[in-house]
């Protein structure tokens, strides 16, 4: 059974459990991920990010990643 900070018992992930197993058993559907956004919206969007892609060198991206993982990771420069 999951433990607390102070080591006191929690109940499991019973939600999840429950959610999976009517999932399985067809009482309910799966969620297809549809994040509500427009699909014109979607498809400029991955054009976008691929024309971006396209655009900048391999360097540059490289760079780009870098700072991005700094920034997501708290990591000194």
């Amino acid at each position: 059974m999951p433990k607390g900070p102070q080591g006191q018992k929690r109940p499991a992930d019973t939600v999840g459990a429950i959610k999976t197993a009517k999932i399985l058993t067809g009482e309910i559907e799966e969620d297809t991920g549809d994040s509500g956004k427009d699909k014109a919206a979607q498809s400029l969007g991955r054009k976008g990010g691929a024309a971006r892609r396209d655009k900048l060198s391999p360097e540059r991206r490289a760079e780009i990643a870098r700072t991005a993982a700094r920034k997501r990771w708290g990591m000194p420069r």
